[in-house]
């Protein structure tokens, strides 16, 4: 992790990015690289997709999908979105902050008078 990263750990995303960083450091050996941890955030995703594609859209569950746990899952997501934003220097809360003042500001009105929404 970047000193940035590390000066953010008093935040809920820094410990998580700090903890992820420990766990790669003493039980991973190594990040995998960029595009190979892309590969598996697409995959992870994947596997969100198709627990809440059979479990709330018109797809059956299988059997074998019914033990799976969405919050395992998102879990994994999490995980390898973290490792990502350790390995690029990318300071999540910084970027969090940063991106909610955005979208509070452009959609201030937006979905409140949103008829459709109502």
């Amino acid at each position: 992790m970047n000193e940035a990263t590390m000066a953010n750990s008093e935040t809920p995303l820094g410990q998580l990015q700090a903890e992820v960083d420990e766990w790669i450091g003493r039980i991973g050996v190594r990040y995998f690289n960029e595009l190979t941890n892309m590969a598996m955030l697409t995959e992870e995703v994947g596997e969100v997709a198709r627990i809440l594609a059979r479990r709330y859209g018109e797809q059956n569950e299988k059997p074998s999908d019914m033990s799976k746990d969405l919050g395992e899952e998102l879990s994994d997501v999490l995980f390898v979105l973290l490792c990502l934003a350790n390995q690029t220097g990318t300071d999540l809360h910084a970027a969090w902050v940063k991106r909610m003042a955005q979208k509070t500001e452009r959609d201030r009105d937006r979905f409140r008078d949103d008829p459709d929404l109502h």
